[in-house]
């Protein structure tokens, strides 16, 4: 049977709309441009975490519950992904099939500097996770099983965005694709550089 090739291709382009949005003091870095997004990047996520706390008060029905949150994560994983990742970190990943069947995974990046929107976007996109992993440890030491089923859903749908940012962002810092047989988890946590800007991003 003919076996599935994964590559890797970088597209890094600069923003071509920095003239319009940065003054020559730069202040506009340190506001936000993109309001809608930076806002619908948040909705989702936090609407669904409020659900979850409330779904003993609000309703009994888990099913119901278990929609409604999964269906939240959903979108929010749709924004995040396609959406607000290339308006605030000019970021973007996908997957796509060529002409020869083959699966090839695009990281694109694109020069901005809207810091104040970059914050917003890499506090939520690791915050959120965090959160849900605390979710987690307490439904599996309360033996809440059904609970635990939802929180591995949400989990699982805010990771992947996570970590394909952070692949995304880990390639453009080479300016080169990475190789398939050597990008591994452990090949991320190695590039000390992807973190540390994220940090500094976030906290200055």
């Amino acid at each position: 049977p003919p076996q599935m090739v994964l590559r890797f291709a970088l597209h890094i382009y600069d923003d071509d709309t920095n003239g319009h949005h940065h003054g020559t003091n730069g202040s506009a870095s340190k506001c936000i441009v993109h309001p809608l997004a930076s806002f619908f990047h948040l909705f989702f996520r936090v609407v669904a975490i409020v659900a979850y706390l409330l779904c003993d008060w609000i309703s009994e029905n888990f099913a119901s519950c278990f929609v409604v949150i999964i269906t939240l994560l959903s979108f929010d994983f749709w924004s995040v992904k396609n959406v607000t990742g290339r308006l605030l970190v000019g970021l973007r990943w996908w997957n796509q099939i060529d002409e020869d069947g083959k699966s090839l995974w695009v990281f694109e990046a694109k020069k901005v500097r809207h810091c104040a929107e970059a914050r917003i976007f890499w506090l939520g996109l690791i915050i959120c996770p965090l959160i849900w992993t605390f979710f987690f440890f307490t439904s599996l030491f309360s033996l809440k099983i059904k609970w635990l089923s939802l929180v591995v859903a949400s989990i699982s749908l805010q990771v992947a965005n996570l970590y394909g940012y952070l692949r995304c962002k880990a390639v453009g810092e080479d300016g080169q694709p990475a190789d398939i047989r050597s990008f591994s988890g452990q090949h991320l946590l190695q590039r000390h550089t992807v973190f540390k800007q994220i940090i500094y991003t976030t906290c200055f």
